[in-house]
C-alpha cells in the first residue's frame, strides 16, 4: 500500500474511533459551527506581542551559548592559562553533564503539576537567578592555581544544570502557547529571529569588551630588558580578565531582563481535562515511547550529525581565525559579521521553507556553507576574503538555527496522532534532543581541545607551532563537511513530508474541536 493512502486509511479510522460517537452532538450544535470556529481561532490566536514576548526567552540560551561557543576554549587556554589537557576535560564533561541533565529535567518538568502560573513558567523562575550567579563566576579567575580546573569544572556544570532548568521548560513551551500549528510555526520563526539576535548580541558583546585588550606578550624596543616585558603581559592579563568579568556581567543583566519580559509576556494554555487525567509514565516508558517513534529518531540523528558540524565549527573558529588565518585583531568582528548575516536571513529562510517545503530547506541550507568551508582553508589568508566567506557563512548558520526547532513539532504532532491516549511528554521530545546534541558537542569540543595539545598548543602565547595552524583547518572544514553529508543523507529518510505534516495538522485540529465540543455539551447539560 502505498504511504499516502496508508495515513488516509489510518486518518479515517482515528476520525471514526473518535469523532463517530459525538456524531448526533455536533449535529445538534451545527447552527453555532461558525461561530464556535471563530472563536476557537481567537481564542489560539497569538498576537505580535505575545510571539515577541515568547521569543525573547530564547535569547539567554543563545547569549550564553554563543559566548560559551566562541570564547571559552581560548579563554580557558589563553586567560585562565590551563593545559590543553585540562581544558579538554573541563569542555567535555560540562557539555557532557548538560547533556545528562536535560532527560532528567525533561522527565520531571513532564510529571511536574499545574500552578497558577502555569506548569513550565515556575522552572524557568526559579532558575534564573542561580543561572546567572554561576555564569558570572565561570569567567572569573581565581587567585589560587591548585585548585583553579575544579573551580571551572564545578561553575560550568551547574550553570549547565540552571540553564536546562531554563531552556527545556522553555522548549516544552510552544506546544503549550497555541494549539494551532500555524500559530506555533509563527512564533516559532520569531523566537529564531530573536535567538539569532541574541547570538549576534552575546558575540559582539564579549568580542567587543573582550576584543579592545590583548594578553599576548609585547616586545619591549630593548631586547634585553626582560622586566619591562613581563610587566607588560602581566597588566595586559589582568585587563583581559577585567574585561571578561565586565562582559559576563552585562550578559547577565540581558538574561535577567528576557527572562521577565517572558514571564510577563506569554500565558501558558492550559491541557484539558481529558489529558491531565492520563496516567503518568515512568521514566522507562516515557524514553521506550520516545526512542520507538521512527520520525523522530531520524530527525534527531540527522539533526545530530548537522548540529556537530556547526558546533566543532564554532568552537574552533576563533582560534583559527587567530593562528591560523592571523587575523588576531579582527577576529571579534568576523565573528559578528557572521551572526548578522544569519540573523538579516531568518525572515528569508522562514518564507523558503513555506514556500518550498522544510526538507528542501534544510539540504540548500547547510549545503550552502560547504564551498565556503572549502575556500576559507583552501586560499591564501587574506581579511577581505575571510569577511565575504563569513557573510556567506552566516546564511547557513540561520539555517542551521531555524530548521530544527521548526521540524521537531512536527515529529511531535506525528506522534500524537499515533498515540492519541499519550499526553503530557512535550517536554522529554526536547529534553532528549538537546541531550544528544550536547553530548556530541562535548564530545568533539573535548576532542578538538586535546588534539590542539597533540599538535603542540602553548597556552598564553601569539605564536604557536605549524602543526596547530594545520589541525585547526581540519577541525573547521574537512570534518563539518563529513558530518554534513552524513546528516543529510539521514535526513532524506525522514518521513513526515509536506503532505503528511498537513495531514497530521487537520487530523489534530479535528481533534482538538471534537474535545472542544465535548467539554462545551459537558458544560451545558
Amino acid at each position: 500500500m502505498a504511504r499516502g493512502e496508508g495515513a488516509e486509511q489510518y486518518t479515517a479510522t482515528l476520525l471514526t474511533a473518535t469523532v463517530k460517537p459525538m456524531k448526533t452532538e455536533i449535529k445538534a450544535i451545527k447552527p453555532n459551527e461558525q461561530r464556535s470556529f471563530t472563536e476557537k481561532q481567537r481564542k489560539n490566536g497569538l498576537s505580535v506581542w505575545n510571539k515577541l514576548c515568547y521569543a525573547f526567552g530564547g535569547a539567554p540560551y543563545q547569549i550564553t551559548g554563543s559566548t560559551l561557543g566562541f570564547f571559552l576554549q581560548i579563554y580557558l587556554l589563553d586567560v585562565a592559562q590551563l593545559d590543553p589537557f585540562y581544558a579538554s576535560i573541563i569542555l567535555f564533561v560540562g557539555r557532557a553533564w548538560d547533556a545528562i541533565t536535560d532527560p532528567t529535567v525533561g522527565f520531571l518538568v513532564s510529571r511536574s503539576r499545574w500552578t497558577s502560573i502555569g506548569r513550565m513558567m515556575p522552572w524557568i523562575l526559579f532558575s534564573t537567578p542561580f543561572a546567572v550567579l554561576t555564569y558570572f563566576l565561570i569567567w572569573y579567575v581565581p587567585s589560587f592555581e591548585e585548585g583553579k580546573v575544579i573551580w571551572y569544572l564545578v561553575f560550568y556544570c551547574l550553570f549547565q544544570s540552571m540553564q536546562t532548568c531554563f531552556h527545556v521548560p522553555y522548549s516544552a513551551l510552544t506546544m503549550f502557547i497555541s494549539s494551532d500549528q500555524k500559530e506555533r510555526d509563527s512564533a516559532t520563526a520569531y523566537r529564531m529571529m530573536v535567538e539569532v539576535l541574541g547570538a549576534v548580541l552575546g558575540t559582539a558583546i564579549q568580542g567587543q569588551i573582550v576584543g579592545g585588550v590583548s594578553s599576548c606578550p609585547t616586545e619591549p624596543k630593548d631586547s634585553n630588558s626582560t622586566n619591562t616585558t613581563m610587566n607588560t603581559t602581566i597588566v595586559s592579563l589582568e585587563d583581559t580578565k577585567q574585561a571578561y568579568l565586565l562582559a559576563s556581567g552585562v550578559i547577565c543583566i540581558i538574561y535577567i531582563f528576557c527572562a521577565t519580559v517572558l514571564f510577563f509576556g506569554v500565558k501558558e494554555q492550559k491541557e484539558s481535562d481529558r489529558k491531565s487525567s492520563a496516567l503518568p509514565l515512568t521514566f522507562r516508558q516515557g524514553l521506550w515511547v520516545i526512542v520507538s517513534h521512527g520520525p523522530y529518531i531520524k530527525l534527531v540523528i540527522g539533526f545530530l550529525f548537522t548540529s556537530l558540524a556547526f558546533m566543532l565549527l564554532e568552537g574552533n573558529f576563533a582560534l583559527f581565525i587567530t593562528h591560523a588565518l592571523g587575523h588576531r585583531n579582527d577576529f571579534q568582528n568576523i565573528l559578528l559579521v557572521i551572526m548578522l548575516s544569519g540573523t538579516l536571513t531568518i525572515p528569508w529562510w522562514q518564507w523558503f521553507l513555506t514556500r518550498f517545503g522544510k526538507k528542501t530547506a534544510t539540504y540548500c541550507g547547510i549545503l550552502w556553507a560547504v564551498p565556503f568551508m572549502i575556500l576559507i582553508v583552501s586560499i591564501q589568508s587574506h581579511l577581505i576574503i575571510s569577511y565575504l566567506v563569513s557573510v556567506a557563512a552566516g546564511v547557513s548558520v540561520a539555517a542551521a538555527f531555524l530548521l530544527p526547532w521548526s521540524m521537531l513539532p512536527d515529529a511531535i504532532d506525528d506522534f500524537k496522532v499515533r498515540n492519541p491516549d499519550i499526553h503530557g511528554h512535550e517536554a522529554l521530545f526536547y529534553s532528549f534532543y538537546v541531550f544528544f546534541i550536547k553530548f556530541a558537542s562535548g564530545l568533539s569540543l573535548g576532542i578538538s581541545t586535546l588534539s590542539l595539545k597533540f599538535a603542540g598548543y602553548v597556552t598564553g602565547e601569539c605564536s604557536q607551532p605549524e602543526a596547530v595552524s594545520s589541525t585547526l583547518k581540519v577541525l573547521v572544514s574537512p570534518v563539518p563537511i563529513i558530518l554534513i553529508i552524513i546528516g543529510l543523507l539521514v535526513i532524506k529518510t525522514y518521513p513526515i513530508d509536506e503532505e503528511r505534516r498537513q495531514g497530521n495538522r487537520k487530523l489534530l485540529q479535528d481533534l482538538l474541536d471534537s474535545e472542544s465540543e465535548t467539554s462545551d455539551l459537558g458544560s451545558s447539560v
